[in-house]
């Protein structure tokens, strides 16, 4: 096949075969076809789409272009959960053990914050000796022994995924929604699931900002998981304010261990129990009761062991990664707090250093926010909304000034 020619097809609006989407992305993995070229698609399918057989074809090529988690037939239902990402998202952490409690299995493999949205890893990683790098076969090891692992994406799945990122990173095609449901969806189908519930977020702090964009990407991502034979279901998550009441890894690591014994914000848990009853076997009240018997807090303190963390560390997040400086943010009226924007919460956040804006940027794992009131509560003067946590005292007073432009008080 002449690999130009297939470019100019689909710049010019025609679709690509299986066989055409196969061929290329073979060969872009092996290292045959220049970036250069697959910048030049991956542009051209940015302005023409599409369609749903060939954006399943792109995600099986991905798929296939490495290795696959293996399981046996007789062991337990694998299953998991994807978010497009937000401020405070942390239901990662919660989920996984507490799935692990039903007696399923959660291969879950993450990814890293980039902008104004944290990483699942990058939280994990925040606690002491904790290793999100494991082989395929300490992957295996875990999931027998504790039911759960958390991990990122190993060198042998889907390396057509990590070498496509990176051009779309530099190329402006981030948005494209069959670029972005194959990234998703290669990764995710790797872990070899039997059931996918996927965390679709819009709003202010999500990646998109309407809640039409959120329909169309979770149709994609719903139609393709069906189309290759995994049982998917979606959650659409406004996210016009932060999940939770942190925003930050270290306390947000620090949240988790509250909603794991049962005591966490009923936000973050809503949408914990509402993912985990689309994936689980048993019901959304039998979950909430394993969640606040503390069995998910057991589990999630064995996974943690498992994979190199240090447990005692656990309960003392915060002193374990304690920022300098500390200051709050306080009303400066009374009425009823109606907007504190996740979107610039996230972006005071990252310049903070809790995030970052390249992928070889350092993370501070002490920096961030918590305390952060909930939109819809009445406040008085002098009440705190949110407390920043900063390296320096010029960030803390930067931060806070800046985070008076994203609230309003009525």
């Amino acid at each position: 096949m002449h690999i130009p020619t297939l470019i100019e097809h689909k710049r010019d609006g025609g679709a690509l075969t299986s066989e055409e989407i196969h061929y290329v992305i073979s060969a872009f993995t092996r290292g045959d076809m220049p970036e250069y070229q697959m910048s030049a698609l991956a542009m051209a399918i940015f302005f023409r789409d599409m369609t749903t057989e060939e954006t399943a074809a792109l995600t099986e090529a991905m798929l296939h272009s490495g290795s696959m988690l293996l399981w046996n037939d007789h062991d337990p239902m694998r299953v998991d959960k994807h978010s497009t990402g937000g401020i405070g998202d942390k239901t990662s952490l919660i989920l996984a053990p507490l799935l692990a409690c039903d007696n399923v299995w959660v291969p879950m493999i993450s990814g890293r914050g980039l902008g104004i949205t944290g990483g699942t890893l990058d939280k994990l990683e925040s606690i002491p000796g904790f290793r999100t790098q494991l082989n395929e076969v300490e992957i295996h090891n875990v999931i027998d022994r504790i039911g759960c692992v958390m991990v990122g994406q190993t060198a042998g799945i889907c390396p057509a995924d990590k070498k496509l990122y990176a051009l779309r990173d530099v190329t402006g095609t981030v948005p494209s929604v069959p670029l972005i449901t194959a990234s998703i969806m290669s990764k995710k189908l790797a872990e070899g699931l039997n059931r996918l519930v996927l965390d679709v977020k819009w709003g202010s702090g999500a990646f998109m900002k309407t809640q039409e964009e959120a329909h169309r990407l979770a149709h994609s991502l719903v139609t393709v998981g069906e189309a290759m034979g995994v049982r998917s279901s979606v959650r659409l998550s406004e996210m016009n304010e932060p999940t939770g009441e942190s925003a930050g890894n270290a306390l947000e690591v620090a949240e988790c261990v509250r909603c794991l014994k049962g005591e966490g914000p009923q936000d973050l848990e809503d949408i914990v129990l509402d993912l985990a009853s689309a994936v689980s076997v048993s019901s959304r009240s039998d979950l909430a009761a394993m969640l606040h018997r503390g069995d998910a807090w057991r589990k999630f303190q064995k996974m943690v062991a498992a994979q190199g963390g240090n447990v005692d560390a656990l309960e003392k997040m915060t002193s374990v990664h304690r920022a300098p400086f500390t200051g709050e943010l306080k009303a400066t009226a009374s009425g009823t707090l109606t907007r504190l924007d996740a979107g610039g919460i996230g972006q005071a956040v990252l310049e903070l250093g809790a995030g970052r804006s390249k992928a070889a940027d350092p993370i501070d794992y002490a920096v961030g926010c918590d305390q952060i009131a909930k939109t819809g509560t009445q406040v008085h003067t002098g009440d705190v909304l949110l407390r920043v946590h900063a390296r320096t005292k010029g960030a803390l007073f930067r931060t806070l000034d800046i985070l008076t432009e994203y609230i309003d008080i009525v």
